[in-house]
């Protein structure tokens, strides 16, 4: 059994996406970020930085305990574990990793800066938030393009949809004010609907 530990983030949510898609058995803990929860002693046993997503799977490799955080290497974890989500063939596996590390770097990075600036950061700076905005709708516009005449991002649905679609919906709001990016919209309207993803976001609640 896996147990998941996350709040209703972007990161949080590709863990639980991942597992739901993947099909493997897990309990989901809600860790309340605004509690301080996870800077709580047991927490920061398992993540010493503090942050989530965490799983433990009690049944890892070699059959021995497993911690493991950062939603990236969950996300791949849970895909080698299952054997889904990673494309069999090298090229499009490539370009799964690809896209993964785009959605982990270029649009995580934006995101999340958007998130500091909006809610921790001592000084607020209209023209800051409006700069990391564009960087992060720039990102998207390249996922755009790339998504032109392709169902999902490595042309079967990966781990590189798992990393990307939480952050589109925590910036979904920005990106129908932007305009435009159909491509990205038609994808997301797809993985949307898909059972396990429609779970797996659900799974904070």
């Amino acid at each position: 059994m896996i147990d998941l530990y996350l709040a209703g983030t972007g990161n949080g949510l590709r863990a639980s996406v991942a597992l739901e898609e993947a099909g493997l058995p897990y309990r989901a803990h809600k860790v309340d970020l605004a509690k301080g929860e996870q800077r709580s002693v047991d927490f920061l046993k398992m993540n010493p930085a503090g942050l989530i997503p965490v799983i433990v799977d009690s049944e890892g490799p070699g059959g021995k305990p497993l911690t493991l955080s950062q939603s990236g290497a969950i996300v791949l974890y849970v895909a080698e574990k299952s054997g889904r989500l990673l494309p069999r063939d090298g090229t499009a596996r490539a370009c799964a990793l690809q896209w993964l590390m785009q959605a982990g770097t270029d649009v995580g990075a934006a995101s999340g800066t958007i998130f500091q600036l909006e809610m921790r950061a001592p000084e607020k700076s209209a023209a800051n938030l409006t700069y990391f905005q564009s960087r992060l709708l720039s990102a998207f516009a390249v996922v755009d393009q790339h998504l032109a005449g392709r169902e999902f991002l490595a042309d079967e649905f990966s781990v590189a949809d798992i990393m990307l679609y939480p952050n589109f919906a925590a910036r979904k709001a920005l990106i129908d004010g932007a305009g435009g990016l159909a491509n990205l919209q038609r994808w997301a309207a797809t993985v949307s609907a898909r059972p396990a993803v429609l779970r797996g976001m659900k799974a904070a609640s």
